[in-house]
């Protein structure tokens, strides 16, 4: 591998050259392996795709569910792999690695280092990154410890001018349901943890 930073697509072409594509992200050009996942983690993960996946056969809509594994291209040379991924439609063809029009993306919380903010740091530049791509309407950051989502939305304009179109709501809900809308999905948080 070179030490020159890779685009999005040089990046995927190596990967899928490999006989194992890499768990990996590529975040400003340079490829950052993913860690492993402790079960709590992994267990969380699969819940929250279990009931996305569930939620979009209720309303009767088309699409599908992905957990780790398939990337998310952010800029030229920024690709992050969700813990979780929605996306509308028809069913994705071929072995490709990557989600262009993920609606839903879902991060499961790692525990944050003491003081020294850099897992806050990451964490705001991923969020930023999320809604930095045109089709994702949620994301929803998942603390299994506390039991708990945090959903960040894109906010619908309240003036006439669309001026604040850009806007995200944040809300953190430990109980209740939850609408997911668009695509018009509603889950139960307690679901997310069952």
């Amino acid at each position: 591998m070179s030490n020159a930073p890779f685009t999005v697509s040089e990046f995927l072409s190596w990967a899928e050259a490999r006989l194992e594509p890499p768990r990996a992200e590529l975040i400003a050009g340079r490829v950052v392996p993913v860690a492993a996942q402790p079960a709590e983690h992994a267990r969380t993960r699969f819940k929250a795709a279990r009931v996305l996946q569930h939620a979009l056969v209720a309303a009767g809509l088309a699409g599908e569910t992905f957990t780790g594994g398939m990337l998310v291209p952010i800029a030229a040379d920024t690709a992050y792999e969700p813990d979780v991924v929605l996306r509308l439609g028809a069913p994705l063809i071929g072995g490709g690695l990557i989600v262009t029009d993920p609606v839903i993306v879902v991060d499961v919380a790692a525990p944050m280092p003491g003081a020294n903010g850099g897992a806050a740091d990451a964490r705001a530049a991923r969020l930023a990154g999320w809604f930095a791509v045109a089709s994702v309407a949620h994301c929803l950051l998942l603390d299994p410890v506390g039991r708990k989502v945090t959903h960040h939305a894109r906010g619908a304009s309240d003036d006439s001018d669309g001026a604040d179109q850009g806007r995200l709501v944040v809300r953190t809900l430990d109980a209740g349901s939850l609408t997911l809308d668009p695509p018009g999905l509603v889950i139960e948080v307690a679901d997310l943890f069952a």
